[in-house]
């Protein structure tokens, strides 16, 4: 069976998903930039403050992490609430939270604005019901190694109960190249927008897993199409809790965002 979103006969005219004083599927390419995951108040604080200040309009703000060692740092959970509240006040920009259950968004349902579920729960179909019955825009990374259609029928299960307010992610897939960590698909790009009235923005972070190249990837998942970008930025990467290897120095962000600008793409 076809997917709904796949059927270019149902393509509407793309769809803008409004957050605050920003949004995804227009003129405007909205980075949203931050720590992988809230560690302490202050490199919390301290991080999304230099990355507003810089560009970004929407930030990270991961308090239930993933992780695929169970002795990895799993995140602060509820106790990181009080933090998220404090960085709503501090700088006034929507918030991006990943959750794994249910469960978990009661609890931050009333400090966020945008759900983000995880390349892993990409296919975790209750929890994409149940974030369905909401209202809250959503953040959807494509899972691991889920072809385009699958990622999209995914975003169904989201629409199809309730919630239309839906950006995807392309965060690469895994291949059998060694010398990054994912292979971000630009070519999904031009196909979602094909296929889709979904925006669609790329996360450079997680597909490299290497500083070095995420320059290069977010000026070509810009130039592919992309509604926007997240990256992952901290003030010091070198102690970061989670995935520091990955992440942005507070120097580099602004590098690159002068050059996209350059560019005359428009990220605010």
């Amino acid at each position: 069976m076809k997917s709904q979103l796949a059927n270019a006969n149902n393509k509407k005219k793309s769809k803008m998903i409004h957050l605050q004083n920003t949004s995804f599927g227009g003129d405007i390419n909205p980075i949203i930039a931050g720590p992988c995951a809230v560690e302490d108040e202050e490199t919390y604080l301290e991080s999304v403050k230099e990355c507003q200040k810089i560009g970004a309009t929407l930030i990270r703000g991961n308090i239930f992490k993933p992780r695929t060692s169970p002795h990895s740092f799993q995140g602060l959970g509820v106790d990181g609430i009080k933090i998220l509240k404090q960085a709503k006040k501090v700088v006034n920009l929507p918030i991006v939270t990943e959750i794994m259950d249910y469960h978990q968004l009661n609890d931050v349902y009333d400090v966020i604005d945008m759900i983000q579920i995880g390349a892993r729960n990409m296919q975790n179909y209750a929890l994409l019901k149940e974030i369905g019955k909401t209202k809250k825009p959503v953040l959807l990374k494509r899972g691991l190694a889920a072809t385009v259609e699958e990622w999209l029928l995914a975003a169904e299960y989201i629409i199809h109960a309730g919630n239309e307010n839906v950006v995807l992610c392309e965060r690469g897939i895994r291949t059998f190249e060694p010398s990054i960590r994912y292979s971000l698909d630009i070519t999904s790009i031009p196909v979602v927008k094909e296929l889709s009235n979904l925006p669609i923005i790329v996360d450079p972070s997680h597909s490299a897993g290497d500083p070095r190249y995420i320059n290069a990837l977010c000026k070509a998942g810009l130039a592919a199409g992309a509604d926007g970008l997240m990256v992952e930025v901290h003030l010091n990467p070198a102690k970061a809790l989670c995935d520091g290897k990955q992440a942005l120095t507070i120097n580099k962000f602004k590098e690159i965002v002068v050059e996209l600008e350059q560019m005359n793409f428009r990220i605010r």
